[in-house]
C-alpha cells in the first residue's frame, strides 16, 4: 500500500514570514530616512562648535552640509517607498520592486560606509574654512551609527524579499479598479428609454425604473 505523502511546510514558513519581514523592513527604512537627515559627524575648530547653538545662529550652512549625506537619506526614502508599493502589488511587477528596494538598499549601505570618513574630512575642510584655525577635529555621532544599522537592516530584508516574494500573500483583486461596466452598469442599459416601452412596462405591472 503506498504511503501517503505529506505536505510540503515549506510554502506556510514562507508565507509567515510576509509580516516579520516588511515591518522589520519599513522600521530599518524610516530608521535610514531619519537618520540620513541628521548630522553625521560634530567637531570643533577653534571657538567654533558645529554642534552647538551658537554656530547654528551663525547660519553656518556649510557645516550642516559637511556633517549630512542627503544621498543616504533619498535612498532610504526610495526604499521605504518600494515597501508601500510590494505591499499593494502583485506578480512580475511586484518581484521588480523588491529588486528595485535592494539595488537601493545596497547603494544606501555604500554611500553609510563611504561616509564613515568622508564625513568627518569634509566637515574638518568646513571648520578649517571658517574659522581659518590651524587645528580642528570631527568625530561621528550618535546619528551615524543609527544609519549604519538601518542600512544593514534594509539590505537584510531588501534580500529576504527577493527570496521569498514569491510566496507572500498578495492583496485580493476585488481591491483592483474596474476594467469594464459593472452589472449595475448593465442593468441600467436593459431599462426602457422610449415612451412606448414604459407605458407597456406600466401595463404589465412592472415598475420601468426597476
Amino acid at each position: 500500500m503506498a504511503e501517503a505523502t505529506q505536505p510540503d511546510p515549506q510554502p506556510d514558513r514562507r508565507r509567515r514570514t510576509f509580516g516579520p519581514v516588511v515591518l522589520v523592513g519599513l522600521a530599518s527604512a524610516g530608521l535610514a530616512a531619519v537618520a540620513g537627515a541628521k548630522p553625521w559627524a560634530s567637531g570643533t575648530s577653534g571657538s567654533i562648535d558645529s554642534s552647538s547653538s551658537a554656530t547654528a545662529a551663525l547660519g553656518s550652512s556649510s557645516l550642516e552640509t559637511a556633517a549630512e549625506s542627503p544621498l543616504a537619506a533619498a535612498l532610504a526614502l526610495v526604499v521605504l517607498a518600494c515597501w508601500g508599493v510590494l505591499l499593494v502589488t502583485r506578480g512580475v511587477f511586484r518581484r521588480a520592486i523588491a529588486v528595485l528596494a535592494l539595488v537601493a538598499a545596497v547603494g544606501l549601505a555604500v554611500v553609510t560606509v563611504e561616509g564613515l570618513w568622508s564625513v568627518p574630512r569634509k566637515l574638518t575642510d568646513a571648520l578649517f574654512e571658517l574659522s581659518g584655525s590651524d587645528t580642528a577635529q570631527a568625530g561621528l555621532t550618535g546619528w551615524y551609527v543609527a544609519a549604519a544599522v538601518g542600512a544593514v537592516a534594509c539590505v537584510a530584508t531588501t534580500a529576504a524579499a527577493v527570496r521569498l516574494v514569491r510566496s507572500w500573500p498578495e492583496m485580493g483583486t476585488r481591491y483592483d479598479a474596474p476594467a469594464g461596466a459593472t452589472s449595475g452598469d448593465a442593468a441600467r442599459e436593459d431599462l426602457p428609454t422610449e415612451n412606448i416601452d414604459i407605458w407597456k412596462a406600466l401595463d404589465e405591472g412592472r415598475d420601468p425604473t426597476a
